[in-house]
């Protein structure tokens, strides 16, 4: 297993709650749009604290745009890796392995939404931007956000544009996003990607099948071995 050490040097706060870390990209580090990696703190490598100081975090660039940034909701009450990350400063240390993406963007000629909770469109930022890029082979892409905070990320980008047909919607309370979602599983040809919390993800997954949309039409951010956990709940 190959460890990426790197630095950090600039950290934004997207709002209120939520900031992007942008490392270095080390030289021979590439990735697809939807990648993850194990983003990692100083001693993830010690037993005595081990898994504590590692998370699994989507990438929320692009390859084009030659840094590495990793977006996160830091509450007033952390986790312990939360609050070490919050005490981390530009040119620190951390760490990346085990990089790789389950929800490329499919060129399938088909509609593509995208629906996610809060900081989960961070997941898609990378999508929309190689969408908006070259659209070859994808019929249109509308997102679908759901954030109670109303401090919706990303706005430069999640922008609906008819001549590209993008279409980017925000929602702030539940009853109105499943009630799209319903609409939005009208089109039974679709590709739905989902990435959120556990249970955001099993609610999405059984109103979709209830609304006709087959399994092999969702696409989840989660390993092969993992996605009997969610279709079988």
């Amino acid at each position: 297993m190959q460890i990426y050490w790197t630095k950090i040097n600039k950290i934004k706060d997207e709002n209120s709650e939520v900031k992007t870390y942008f490392l270095d990209c080390p030289e021979d580090f590439t990735w697809e749009e939807g990648a993850h990696t194990h983003f990692a703190l100083k001693g993830f490598q010690d037993e005595n604290v081990g898994k504590k100081m590692v998370r699994h975090m989507s990438i929320s660039t692009t390859n084009d745009e030659s840094v590495i940034g990793i977006t996160t909701r830091i509450r007033d009450l952390p986790s312990e890796f939360k609050k070490a990350l919050k005490e981390h400063s530009v040119g620190d240390d951390v760490a990346l392995f085990k990089t790789h993406s389950n929800v490329p963007l499919k060129r399938e000629n088909k509609n593509i939404y995208l629906l996610s909770s809060g900081v989960g469109l961070a997941t898609f930022r990378p999508l929309v931007l190689e969408y908006l890029k070259r659209a070859d082979d994808v019929n249109q892409i509308h997102s679908l956000n759901i954030d109670s905070s109303k401090e919706f990320l990303f706005s430069d980008v999640f922008e609906s544009s008819t001549e590209k047909k993008f279409t980017s919607e925000f929602v702030d309370n539940r009853q109105s996003y499943y009630e799209r979602v319903k609409e939005l599983a009208e089109d039974k040809g679709g590709l739905f990607y989902v990435v959120g919390s556990d249970e955001f993800i099993v609610q999405n997954i059984e109103l979709l099948r209830e609304q006709g949309i087959l399994k092999e039409q969702i696409l989840l951010d989660k390993h092969a071995l993992q996605l009997p956990k969610y279709f079988t709940a």
